[in-house]
């Protein structure tokens, strides 16, 4: 059996799928989602959480790419980073589009 290659590919769409992997991180890209851009208090405030703690997701979200901030003293606004979403989505649908069941007993039994 022929050994696999991680392609470039795969290791984005794992840091993708890492970033999304805590439920408030998904909840503040819900958020952002429904909206253009919203500062760090509109966040902070719609999620029962410490600053410091929604602090956190944000920079994991934003390391990963999935959003972006802009400083705008005092204040720090966020968004969906449009071009990386796009492609998150393509990686996500391409990898859940490979799979076509062929048999009803498949080795898994179903």
């Amino acid at each position: 059996m022929a050994k696999l290659e991680i392609s470039d590919c795969q290791e984005r769409l794992a840091r993708f799928a890492k970033a999304m992997s805590h439920p408030t991180r998904i909840a503040i890209l819900h958020f952002l989602a429904q909206r253009n851009e919203c500062f760090f208090g509109d966040i902070h405030e719609v999620l029962p959480i410490a600053k410091a703690t929604v602090s956190q997701h944000l920079s994991e979200l934003k390391e990963a790419g999935l959003i972006q901030g802009t400083i705008e003293p005092p204040k720090v606004k966020y968004c969906i980073n449009p071009e990386n979403w796009a492609i998150a989505r393509q990686l996500f649908s391409g990898m859940f589009d490979e799979y076509r069941p062929e048999k009803k007993d498949s080795c898994c039994g179903g």
